[in-house]
């Protein structure tokens, strides 16, 4: 099992630290010396078996038809943008036919507290749920100022409310995520949105999404509201500590009972993520696009 690395930037070296050498074969870019190869089609296809694609959104419509068309599995750095909903058929049956996987990398899906609440959720331990916040925000409004890429368009929201709108399907469902609406966006520093808050507002369920690279001191909270408690989270583990917090309502009021728990240790999502992604092609786990297309979906409602 032999992979490629499709863009060797940021997130593409943060890829690279965890395939092991036995397994790597390549990287490719365009601009980075250190890349072997400067063009995807100049890769020997029989030399390798899967892709990480990290590389602009504009590039990855292509990118993926190429290597599909080559019999290659691929793992795409998130959001999985293409140019219409018909794409995105089109790509799952292709895949599904060639038996190929084809998955989009979110990694905050493989954060211990984010799993944690999944569960919770699952067992209904805090009753039926009420209302969901999350805040996701750094300070990398300079550097992406200076992208010649990543400084256009949606910006944040696709950056960083994809990841937000992602751990909101992971833990409610697809059928619980409904239609968002853009609260505010400002352009403080960039000239694509470096701040937004969007909102869905459902009968007895509302979540509320903000997201900014305008917080100066990297930043991910969490606030979920049921019946019978509420969840609360309070950093990542790579900006550590990372806090979660269980609270189970006293009736008819009262202070709840609290069960905290507080994790320091390095980031394990990557290394988790792509042994998933290792895991579902080694089941011939099927291409299931369904997620991609609803945050396609919700992303193009709120330009």
């Amino acid at each position: 099992m032999k992979t490629i690395i499709v863009g060797l930037g940021i997130q593409g070296n943060k890829r690279k630290k965890f395939i092991k050498k036995s397994e790597y074969y390549a990287s490719v870019d365009n601009k980075n010396k250190r890349a072997e190869y400067h063009s995807l089609k100049k890769v020997p296809t029989r030399n390798y078996n899967n892709a990480i694609l990290c590389i602009p959104d504009n590039q990855k419509n292509e990118q993926l038809k190429y290597l599909l068309k080559n019999n290659k599995n691929v793992m795409i750095e998130k959001p999985l943008k293409l140019k219409k909903k018909s794409d995105y058929k089109l790509i799952e049956k292709a895949a599904k036919k060639k038996k190929l996987h084809i998955y989009t990398a979110y990694n905050h899906r493989f954060e211990p507290h984010i799993i944690s609440i999944k569960n919770i959720l699952k067992k209904k331990k805090i009753g039926k749920i009420y209302s969901c916040r999350l805040f996701y925000g750094n300070g990398t409004s300079k550097l992406v100022r200076k992208s010649n890429w990543k400084d256009k368009g949606n910006g944040v929201i696709d950056d960083l409310c994809s990841h937000l709108i992602d751990i909101c399907i992971f833990w409610f469902g697809i059928k619980k995520i409904k239609k968002f609406k853009m609260i505010s966006n400002n352009k403080f520093e960039n000239k694509s949105i470096d701040h937004a808050v969007i909102v869905s507002n459902q009968k007895n369920f509302r979540i509320e999404l903000e997201a900014t690279y305008c917080m100066w001191k990297n930043t991910f909270s969490c606030d979920i509201l049921g019946s019978k408690g509420s969840l609360h989270i309070d950093g990542l583990c790579k900006w550590g500590p990372s806090m979660l917090k269980e609270r189970y309502r006293t009736f008819p009021s009262g202070r709840p009972k609290e069960i905290v728990k507080i994790l320091k240790k390095k980031d394990p999502t990557w290394k988790l993520e792509y042994n998933f992604f290792k895991k579902n092609i080694k089941k011939k786990s099927l291409t299931n696009l369904k997620n991609d297309l609803k945050i396609f979906s919700i992303l193009k409602s709120l330009r």
